[in-house]
């Protein structure tokens, strides 16, 4: 009988040895192809890397637009509580003053107080003169229901000031989330590109990780000099425009950074308010906000200085120079630099001024 049993066991546990060896053997021959039908994921090439790697930068840079307008907006709401503030603390100073001129009439009458009104007139050697005082008494206490009732209307002011101010102190709250949340996203997309570019040799990176073929574009696209040729800014539907092609020319390898406006580096909204600025034109901080600061344009009748905005979102522009080319600042894979209008989905264009 136990022979019998040790008999089962040893056959039993052949058995499941078996089938392990045979599950390993399966496995093996489908992870190296032996069965004609390997299931391994392919690697991506480095043309579908730089692709991936183009289709988050172009994330971040819709992010970035949106950290902008949050921080613009924040900026907005941390300078209105602050006239408020002023407004409430200069107000609080004229409340202290006219309360403290309505203790000292209290006071007064508190110890002038005694005998009634008619008593005193009984009572008075000089009748017709105590009518008199009684008159400018009365007077007096007009002004005085009058002073208390401008306090209780600064009173009242004073306190939709602090409603007007807690308002305030909760966008600037909301903004800053928001700012938070933008920031989070951008650096995780730029994170995430700076990963998928890592996997590749150093000569494989360059490409259209910016949206544009570098390939096929001539060296001197970067830095065409350093100010604007006389035939292109003399294109220019104005003087202003021509100024702001001017200061792009200038800033041409200037280094991409979201958030940036200049002088020295610049995100894609950044370049376009600066350059304006530098013709005196104030420009709104995001692309959404800058595409309806001007006159809507077709691309047929663009002019150099005109804006032009990509994808449908508007999460890019640019700065157009003539010949089917702008100025605009890529991403953080280029810096600030010459390029074709057909390297993104054309949105639209606005002409400034």
């Amino acid at each position: 009988m136990a022979a019998h049993r040790r008999y089962r066991q040893r056959w039993a546990g052949g058995t499941k040895a078996r089938t392990a060896a045979t599950i390993a053997l399966a496995g093996a021959a489908t992870a190296t192809g032996l069965d004609g039908s390997g299931h391994a994921a392919p690697q991506p090439t480095p043309d579908q890397v730089r692709a991936d790697v183009a289709k988050l930068y172009q994330e971040a840079e819709a992010a970035t637009e949106k950290y902008n307008g949050a921080k613009e907006k924040a900026e907005s709401a941390r300078r209105r509580l602050g006239a408020l503030q002023d407004e409430r603390a200069r107000r609080q100073e004229r409340l202290d003053s006219a309360r403290a001129a309505l203790g000292s009439a209290a006071a007064a009458q508190y110890r002038g107080g005694g005998l009634d009104p008619a008593l005193q007139l009984v009572l008075s050697e000089d009748p017709d003169g105590y009518l008199d005082g009684a008159a400018l008494a009365e007077r007096a206490g007009s002004r005085q229901r009058a002073a208390v009732g401008r306090v209780r209307a600064q009173l009242r002011e004073i306190e939709q000031l602090r409603g007007a101010a807690r308002i305030e102190v909760n966008n600037l709250t909301s903004r800053r989330a928001d700012l938070k949340r933008h920031r989070d996203t951008i650096t995780g997309k730029l994170t995430a590109a700076r990963r998928l570019l890592s996997r590749l040799p150093p000569d494989q990176r360059a490409g259209r990780t910016d949206g544009t073929d570098h390939a096929s574009r001539p060296s001197t696209d970067l830095r065409d000099g350093l100010t604007a040729p006389g035939s292109v800014t003399s294109l220019a539907p104005g003087a202003r425009a021509a100024q702001a092609v001017s200061y792009a020319y200038q800033k041409l390898g200037s280094p991409y950074v979201w958030g940036a406006t200049g002088p020295d580096a610049f995100d894609c909204s950044g370049l376009v308010q600066a350059a304006y600025r530098s013709a005196g034109v104030s420009l709104p901080r995001t692309t959404y906000a800058q595409i309806a600061a001007g006159r809507r344009i077709p691309r047929s009748e663009l002019l150099p200085g005109d804006l032009v905005f990509f994808y449908s979102g508007i999460s890019h522009v640019g700065l157009y120079v003539g010949d089917g080319r702008m100025i605009h600042a890529p991403n953080p894979s280029a810096p600030v630099r010459l390029a074709p209008l057909d390297e993104m989905p054309f949105a639209g264009a606005t002409r400034v001024g």
